[in-house]
């Protein structure tokens, strides 16, 4: 496939639709909305000098979703007082961006960050490994993986929480304790650095002024779920603290899913004097969380939920019977692979399969004012990350503490003759850990048998980057902006077999058969560009062009299987880059009404795949030469009567290879097949959210409300040769609330929700990993099998979404 000539094509047409609604005149002032480009208004002429700008420190408050703040025609974009004071990357100026705040959200159960984000337009989601563990994607770029985040930098409060090796999570993230999240789409690396290709997600917290006395809720609902949290923050003189608190249970609905998980996130920050301002910050997460198996499409459709999948059967039809309805694993009997091993036949729950993982972040911020000017940030960050995982046929164990240091100074002056905000600064990070990999026994809690490798690896990214902001009229500013970066990878990793039950060998039982030592040691160097101008064409319309780029280096996981899928070094594996354009507006005719649509065009170079390259071969990571992200992304927020709201996004994804020539093998031969034109799997070229909602607005009745909300995801490919599809779903979701602000003795707010999810009960796929074609041999050539094939021998890919299930909770806040 190629090019598609006219960007907005089939998907802007469905967008624009949205904007019939908006002739309705408006009776109620929307809150301030962060969407699309960063909004500051605008400034009359040239500056002829700096202006001395003061840098009150902004708390933002709690609003919806929603653009900046109401325009301040008297500055540029990104110029007003209220932006200024901002650190630089809060609302990046320029940058295709939105913010969702969480007032929109405290009147509904809140399970995941997909609560939240699924109203920003550009993100979708699936189901990873636990409840909480969701593999979040901005235009498709964390779509391969199977857990956690990738190709997406995560910081909460301006702390990030992404290791140097790139990986994030977001099991460590109770959606309860947040005030709003920032979301950055597209490539982001001349602000973020490493791993940023995607773009970028900010978490923040509420602050002790926010709070204000102490919060209690509890949810709960079907299959067990049980959440009680707590928040407690004050602000007292010159010290806010912050404290959030949760422990949540669940059983699950697919057998083998129980999940418990204790949260704990406190934020400090001491104004020592007027010009410095100290931020403490320490999360805690300690997840346990049983864990089921993937299935192939064709084990989905007949058993989505695993019901009865306890104890497989070893032979026979039974067994032909049980593989087809349910997920297993094929491990060693007795815990030792290699020469003679005999194999059993195990599923999830007999095996325990489980994740038992903590996590514990403490970072400290100090930030000086030299003068009302110039600020001067300086933060470092402690990260430890403890697994234990038998989570399919082997286990991961390991602890992996980094740290992360950064410095930078912002200074509001002048460039020439025009007004300008300079920002430069320096960060490294670094991580060093053992890990360990072991055979998962067929039955137990979980019990591990044999060592198959262990990997010893540093990794550390040390950089710097720059951005100037220049104010070249009232209504226009322009944006230059560059990161420098050096990573280096130093790892070992040794493999080993053993010999196991077959006596004739002569060996004894458990005797190392073969070790493989594998050292690399890598470094890459890498640039990132950023440049943008932000118009404001009228005072109801800003439009934004961007041109940026991002890369991510590999990790050392990928760097120890070669390309013939055996252990061996992999240290031809290059860094992925994403060059692309944006091109978008932001469109608020009436307090009321907000519409932004964004075009958007990335490069992909050297993409990083990872599958096998055939039957009984492990999987490796490879680079795909070229490949083309392409798309379209929109929002609304509407209110036409008191009381009545009409939130919504859609994004089009259209994203194919331009330049990959794949190698799959069977025992005795390898083929070769070209994917340039095929669609890249397992990114959906259609998702929508929306939301209509009522809430009574005065009265007796006030605080009493209900929306109904559709979620919309359509069909996809999950494999490179564009074979086997998963199937669209939509879901429709309904609530009903009550919200009400009390003076009764020390309770002064008290909030009721009840939700039915699913309501319909439709069967729909929540996750699906992509799967490597198969091939057969066929007259001597190598022939990639068709669709029957992979949905009934691809298994490990898919999780069911939730059935219909009932949620609700109740909040006090005194």
């Amino acid at each position: 496939m190629s090019f598609r000539h006219h960007l907005l094509g089939a998907a802007s047409v469905q967008a624009l639709a949205l904007l019939v609604a908006s002739s309705a005149l408006a009776q109620q002032s929307l809150p301030t909305i962060d969407v699309g480009a960063a909004r500051g208004a605008a400034r009359p002429g040239r500056a002829t000098a700096a202006r001395t700008v003061s840098t009150p420190r902004v708390t933002t408050p709690a609003g919806s979703l929603a653009t900046s703040p109401n325009p301040d025609l008297a500055a540029a974009p990104g110029f007003s007082p209220q932006k200024l004071a901002m650190p630089v990357y809060r609302q990046p100026t320029g940058q295709t961006f939105t913010t969702v705040r969480g007032k929109d959200f405290e009147t509904m159960p809140l399970v995941s960050v997909r609560e939240l984000l699924q109203y920003s337009p550009g993100v979708s989601f699936k189901q990873g490994n636990g409840p909480r563990d969701i593999v979040v994607s901005i235009r498709g770029s964390s779509a391969r993986n199977g857990f956690g985040v990738r190709n997406i930098v995560m910081l909460e409060d301006g702390f990030s929480v992404t290791q140097p090796d790139g990986l994030s999570r977001t099991d460590l993230t109770d959606p309860h304790a947040y005030a709003g999240v920032d979301v950055y789409r597209g490539p982001s690396s001349a602000l973020f650095g490493n791993f940023a290709n995607g773009g970028a997600i900010n978490f923040r917290t509420r602050t002790g002024a926010e709070i204000d006395g102490l919060e209690y809720g509890a949810e709960f609902g079907s299959f067990g779920y049980l959440n009680n949290y707590t928040a407690i923050g004050k602000k007292v003189g010159n010290v806010d603290i912050a404290v959030f608190a949760s422990d949540v249970r669940s059983q699950g609905f697919t057998l083998n899913n129980y999940s418990d998980t204790q949260t704990v996130n406190a934020t400090a920050r001491w104004q020592v004097t007027p010009d410095d301002l100290i931020t403490f910050k320490f999360i805690h997460n300690q997840l346990y969380g049983l864990l089921s198996s993937r299935l192939s499409l064709n084990q989905y459709y007949l058993n989505p939920y695993q019901m009865g999948c306890y104890v497989s059967p070893q032979t026979g039809d039974n067994l032909t019977i049980f593989q087809n309805l349910c997920g297993t694993i094929n491990v060693p009997r007795n815990g030792v692979n290699g020469v003679g091993a005999i194999n059993q036949r195990s599923t999830p729950w007999l095996a325990g399969l489980q994740r038992n993982d903590r996590r514990d972040i403490i970072a400290a911020r100090w930030e000086h004012d030299f003068d009302a000017n110039t600020k001067w940030r300086t933060q470092v960050i402690y990260d430890d990350k403890d697994i234990s995982q038998p989570t399919s046929n082997t286990a991961a164990l390991g602890d992996e503490p980094a740290i992360n240091a950064s410095t930078d100074i912002t200074k509001v002056g002048s460039l020439g003759n025009y007004e300008a905000r300079h920002f430069a600064g320096l960060y490294f990070n670094r991580t060093r850990y053992t890990s360990w990999t072991l055979n998962t026994l067929p039955f137990g809690n979980g019990g591990t048998g044999a060592v198959q490798s262990v990997q010893n690896a540093m990794m550390q990214n040390l950089g710097g980057r720059g951005r100037e902001e220049v104010a070249l009229s009232k209504d226009v500013t322009m944006v230059l902006g560059l990161s420098a970066e050096m990573t280096k990878i130093a790892a070992l990793q040794d493999a080993y077999t053993y010999y196991s039950a077959d006596q004739r060998t002569g060996q004894r039982f458990g005797q190392l058969a073969t070790w493989t030592g594998t050292p690399v040691n890598k470094t890459y160097w890498n640039f990132g560009p950023e440049a943008s101008v932000t118009w404001r064409a009228t005072p109801e319309l800003l439009t934004h062009f961007r041109a940026s780029s991002g890369y991510g280096t590999p990790n050392p996981g990928q760097l120890f299987v070669n390309q013939q899928g055996r252990v061996g070094a992999n240290t031809d594996l290059k860094t992925q880059r994403n060059t692309g354009l944006d091109m978008g507006l932001d469109w608020k005719p009436y307090e009321t009404l907000l519409f932004s649509l964004t075009g958007f065009y990335e490069w992909y170079q050297n993409e990083q795949l990872t599958q096998s390259p055939g039957a009984g071969l492990l999987n490796y990571t490879f680079n795909a030469p070229g490949s083309v992200h392409r798309g379209v992304e929109t929002l609304l927020d509407w209110r036409p009567y008191d009381g009545v709201r009409l939130m919504a996004n859609y994004t089009y994804n259209n994203q194919i290879f331009t330049e990959f020539v794949e190698q799959i093998g069977t025992a005795t031969k390898t083929g070769y097949f070209d994917r340039a034109g095929y669609k890249i799997p397992g990114v959906a070229p259609h998702n929508a959210t929306a939301r209509a909602s009522y809430d009574v607005p005065v009265g007796d009745f006030k605080g009493l409300g209900a929306f109904v909300e559709y979620n919309y995801q359509s069909s996809y490919y999950i494999d490179n040769g564009n074979v086997l599809t998963i199937p669209s779903f939509g879901v429709v979701n309904t609530n009903v609330h009550f919200d009400r602000d009390l003076d009764i003795g020390p309770l002064k707010r008290f909030t009721a929700y009840f939700e039915v999810r699913n309501i319909f009960d439709r069967t729909w796929v929540a996750s699906a990993n992509n799967i490597s074609n198969s091939v057969s041999l066929v007259n001597g050539t190598v022939v990639q099998n068709g669709w029957w094939a992979l949905a009934q021998n691809a298994t490990g890919s898919i999780y069911a979404g939730n059935p219909r299930l009932f949620q609700g909770g109740v909040k006090f806040k005194f």
